[in-house]
């Protein structure tokens, strides 16, 4: 459920011209707190964005758990 909750974007950098798959950490925030470093629209003392981050590592060990769970459903409907 976790994982089906995450959703991902298609998204451009703003400081170079290429593209990747990722999560909006605010978001995942909501589902993972753990996985997300910062606070959503925090500043720092200049008035500068400190924008939050994503460790991309603890989400991990959810999606293995989503494949195990998959791979048994999947034998469980091959019986």
């Amino acid at each position: 459920e976790r994982v089906q909750a995450i959703k991902v974007y298609d998204y451009k950098w703003k400081s170079e011209d290429s593209r990747m798959d990722g999560v909006l950490a605010h978001e995942l925030a909501e589902i993972l707190p753990y996985a997300v470093y910062g606070e959503k629209d925090e500043v720092d003392e200049d008035g500068n964005d400190k924008m939050q981050g994503v460790d991309y590592s603890k989400l991990v060990p959810i999606m293995i758990k989503a494949i195990q769970e998959l791979k048994a459903e999947i034998d469980l409907l091959s019986r």
